[in-house]
């Protein structure tokens, strides 16, 4: 959310932290009485000093309102939000590893909150977004773009989700009419078994009802106005992609290239990378920016 043209405000330079429990749990904290938005949850950090780096004010932010001693963040997203009291821009980073059992040393509440479970209320408004962002898994299958038959889109997608994929990007353009239709009705059945997101490119025949939607670079620049789906993502290539997508709503982007890798500096919604998939590679990304690996797996 961006003040209105003409209406620009001092920028607030927030860093904030979101500590990962090993159950894929994030950890959320109450305003204390005395500060705007009191009571409201929002995920623990605190304004930029002058001279400081991001990672080293999360770290004393922590450190002053947590009691914990972080072992290192990794950038995740930077996103603007307009409120009354501060025009601030939120730097998010990640965090797996820290010393200490997190304390209330200011008074607030602590919850620890699984992925898609009820957070507390309220929220602070520019931590709505990052809910859903905590949904997201670190990896999404790409499909091959070669199955000619429903048998055999299905067939590629049993094995995938077998293997513990959990979100899918379905892009399947050999098929047509009556076969893609046919696909589409087993593949969402079998998503929906095994509790994974499919997020379809549209197509004649999409219903407005999926799950998740796909916009490769080209229809996300010809599309105005955000799609009827629960799920959102866009292949970018570009910085203007990247706006584009985040001014819809997507919920996340896949670069459609590794080398447009520039844009992973500060983007405002969860990235992934096209990489080959090993851990090694997987750190490295989310190292650069990256929110995880997008990989084509195509046996």
């Amino acid at each position: 959310m961006k003040p209105a043209a003409g209406a620009a405000r001092p920028v607030t330079e927030v860093a904030v932290g979101v500590l990962v429990r090993a159950d894929g749990a994030v950890l959320l904290a109450d305003r204390p009485a005395g500060k705007p938005y009191a009571g409201y949850w929002e995920f623990p950090g605190g304004k930029i000093e002058a001279g400081e780096t991001v990672a080293a004010a999360l770290a004393r932010e922590l450190d002053e309102e947590l009691g914990v001693r972080i072992r290192g963040s990794t950038p995740w997203v930077v996103m603007e939000y307009d409120y009354p009291h501060a025009y601030v821009r939120l730097h998010f980073r990640r965090i797996h590893e820290w010393a200490g059992v997190p304390r209330p040393i200011e008074g607030q509440r602590l919850e620890f909150v699984l992925p898609g479970a009820a957070a507390p209320a309220p929220l602070l408004p520019a931590a709505l977004p990052a809910m859903r962002w905590i949904q997201l898994p670190t990896v999404t299958g790409l499909s091959p773009q070669t199955a000619t038959t429903s048998v055999a889109a299905e067939q590629w997608l049993e094995g995938v989700l077998q293997r513990g994929l959990r979100q899918v990007i379905w892009r399947e353009p050999a098929l047509s009419g009556a076969e893609r239709v046919a696909a589409l009705a087993a593949c969402r059945q079998l998503a929906q078994r095994h509790g994974a997101r499919l997020l379809v490119e549209p197509g004649a025949d999409c219903a407005s009802d999926t799950e998740g939607v796909y916009l490769a670079a080209n229809l996300l620049r010809a599309t105005a106005a955000r799609p009827d789906a629960a799920w959102l993502a866009a292949g970018v290539q570009t910085a203007a992609d990247l706006a584009h997508a985040a001014a819809l709503g997507c919920d996340f982007a896949l670069l459609e290239s590794a080398e447009a890798s520039g844009l992973l500096v500060a983007p405002p919604l969860p990235v992934y990378l096209p990489a080959s998939l090993s851990l090694e590679a997987l750190r490295l990304a989310q190292c650069a920016g990256a929110h995880g690996l997008a990989v084509d797996i195509s046996d």
